[in-house]
């Protein structure tokens, strides 16, 4: 018989005392051997070939679980192309089923038909805790997502089981990590009030986990000290809640009960102020909000009470609402008359400034008037003084020039009686005359 063999080895089993080049064997004796490919193999009659194994690739987030059967000692081997040696063997590591269920929820192929040879990996979600613990050091260790939990030999994942539905029931909820928050919890409670009124409350909450430091370990490892957190917590608050109403009749808790409850889950300072939060000091949880979503009677006494008072209540707000509305209604009657009225005011006040602006431009203009008729006359008075007493002056001129030609004329007369026959020359204002004997003229 032969083998065409590729990258293949084999075991093989000695039925018969044979040897070999390192050791002598005798009957019985088992051992191993492998022969590498490629390669052409005879088998001879006292060897089976028992199994045939080819190289495994690996990427460098697979890898396989190998044993090594000399040891019993199991380990990883990822990221490379491995071939087992003779002396080792894969290994199947076997999970509970309900991390099996995780695991083929969490994987992309979803295949619930998982390779158990193949090396475990848990893709952790964003803002989310798994918790791995390791069997041989004995200690846990925390990854916060988003991250890729890769799991060794020696560990297994820690199962979460958590409170579901509402009301709370334990067990109901099977998850690998827990969420970081911030998220929100539904429950519902009964609670009696002193009045022996029965109520049941829908109450939400508000959470998330405080992680100042992921890299401190004991920090980190507080988150899964209470596995049942969410039943945990729910419990604590529905304690608070219930001895809280249990101290007011029903009508307090009516009008008040979003303050009651707050009061009692977050408690108050010094100053008398309800607080913000509240903390468990075992996990680090917070919760920082409630919200009363319903409230509902248990029996029908209650729910006719709380008919009543809903029906009271809805009719003092409305008659809140009304009377509120006729005094805004009132006062905006009252202040648009007021500000028409002051309006009219500051009118009639424009009105009486006009008037008086217009009596001072009166006056100024009668004055003006007045005083231009008298300029007016005096200005024609003194220019007809002025026009009569020019008048004067040039008929005094007129006159004084008269005489002097009537002087100057007489003078002539005179010189022309007594020279006559000869040559003369007189000067008469400016003017030459020139005489000449009457000879000269013939």
């Amino acid at each position: 018989l032969r083998y065409i063999i590729m990258i293949v080895f084999f075991f093989f089993q000695a039925e018969d005392g044979i040897r070999d080049a390192q050791e002598s064997r005798g009957l019985g004796d088992v051992y191993k051997r492998q022969v590498y490919g490629p390669c052409i193999y005879i088998p001879p009659v006292e060897v089976d070939v028992v199994e045939r194994r080819q190289r495994i690739p690996l990427d460098k987030n697979e890898g396989v679980y190998v044993r090594d059967t000399r040891t019993g000692l199991v380990r990883t081997v990822m990221g490379i192309t491995y071939m087992l040696e003779p002396h080792e063997e894969l290994y199947q590591l076997d999970l509970p089923d309900v991390v099996e269920k995780q695991l083929a929820l969490n994987s992309a192929s979803q295949n619930s038909n998982r390779d158990k040879t193949r090396v475990v990996t848990y893709r952790c979600p964003f803002n989310t805790a798994v918790q791995v613990y390791d069997y041989k050091s004995k200690k846990s260790r925390v990854v916060f997502g988003p991250e890729l939990v890769i799991l060794q030999p020696e560990e297994q994942f820690t199962v979460t089981a958590l409170s579901g539905k509402t009301p709370k029931i334990p067990g109901i909820v099977h998850t690998l990590f827990v969420s970081m928050g911030p998220e929100f919890s539904t429950d519902e409670i009964v609670v009696e009030t002193t009045d022996h009124a029965r109520l049941k409350l829908r109450l939400s909450y508000n959470w998330y986990f405080r992680v100042t430091n992921k890299g401190d370990y004991d920090e980190a490892q507080k988150i899964f000290n209470v596995r049942d957190f969410i039943g945990d917590m729910c419990n604590t608050m529905a304690a608070k809640v219930r001895s809280a109403v249990a101290s007011v009749p029903f009508e307090s808790f009516h009008k008040s009960s979003a303050k009651l409850i707050r009061k009692s889950i977050f408690g108050v300072d010094a100053k008398g102020k309800i607080g913000d939060e509240y903390l468990f000091t075992q996990n680090n949880l917070i919760i920082n909000n409630v919200d009363i979503q319903s409230i509902t009677p248990v029996d029908n006494n209650t729910r006719i009470s709380l008919q009543k008072s809903v029906t009271l209540a809805i009719e003092r707000t409305t008659r809140n609402q009304e009377d509120k509305a006729t005094r805004q209604a009132e006062k905006q009657e009252q202040e648009a008359r007021g500000e028409l009225e002051r309006q009219a005011i500051e009118d009639k006040a424009k009105a009486e400034q006009l008037k008086k602006r217009l009596i001072e431009l009166k006056a100024e203009s009668n004055e003006i008037q007045n005083s231009g008729l008298a300029i007016a006359e005096a200005k024609g008075r003194a220019e007809a003084d002025e026009i009569q007493a020019s008048a004067r002056v040039s008929l005094a001129e007129y006159r004084a020039k008269a005489q002097k030609v009537e002087r100057e004329a007489q003078i002539c007369l005179l010189y022309t009686s007594d020279a006559a026959d000869d040559l003369l020359c007189v000067d008469l204002g400016g003017r030459r005359i020139i005489k000449k004997k009457k000879l000269q003229n013939n």
